[in-house]
């Protein structure tokens, strides 16, 4: 009786399931697991290409910010160097009306007390004003015996001569400036030009 009891207890029990693999495939047959690996690397390569982008693209705007950066110093350099320019144009007639003075006293030969007293006023003021010149940046533009430079002499007669070479500077009737290496006012002066052959009454 007893045996039988445990023989029918033995045939109704269950028999232990089989282990399934997460793929879905019992251990023992069926496909191997698919590996991940391809995918990892083709979201490196893309993360990589990304990376590289944004770079690029940082460097083209940091390049474009220093160009703008540079164009701004130099429009602001160049605004600034106007404005003074425009100041020391006022102050040009004031340094010719020095010269023409000091050419005009220099030409009286008699002694008087009065006049070396105002020659030597004028001559402080000159150089006041061509010291205050020179500190700034501003200098006289060479035209004394120089060629003619259309950029930098403005040509107000011509004076015919075979002792000067042609288009030689003969005369300086008004002095010339530059300010730090740019024109601000042309030499106005006399240029040289060879003899013209002269015709005969009979010709």
């Amino acid at each position: 009786m007893t045996s039988d009891v445990y023989r029918r207890s033995d045939e109704g029990a269950e028999s232990p399931a089989k282990e399934e693999h997460p793929s879905g495939k019992g251990t023992n047959g069926g496909e191997a697991p698919v590996s991940t690996m391809p995918d990892a690397e083709s979201q490196l390569a893309s993360l990589k290409s990304e990376l590289q982008q944004c770079q690029d693209r940082f460097l083209r705007k940091a390049a474009e910010f220093e160009n703008y950066r540079k164009r701004m110093e130099k429009e602001k350099g160049e605004a600034s160097q106007l404005a003074k320019s425009s100041i020391l144009m006022e102050f040009l007639p004031i340094a010719d009306a020095c010269e023409r003075a000091l050419a005009s006293l220099d030409g009286h030969q008699e002694e008087n007390g009065s006049l070396e007293h105002y020659r030597d006023g004028v001559r402080l003021l000159y150089k006041q004003i061509r010291d205050v010149f020179s500190r700034i940046g501003v200098v006289p533009v060479a035209a004394q015996g120089q060629k003619f430079d259309p950029h930098f002499h403005e040509a107000i007669a011509r004076e015919e001569g075979s002792e000067y070479e042609e288009n030689m500077v003969v005369v300086e009737l008004r002095r010339g400036y530059l300010f730090k290496g740019k024109l601000l006012r042309p030499a106005q002066v006399k240029v040289a030009i060879r003899p013209q052959p002269r015709v005969s009454a009979e010709q």
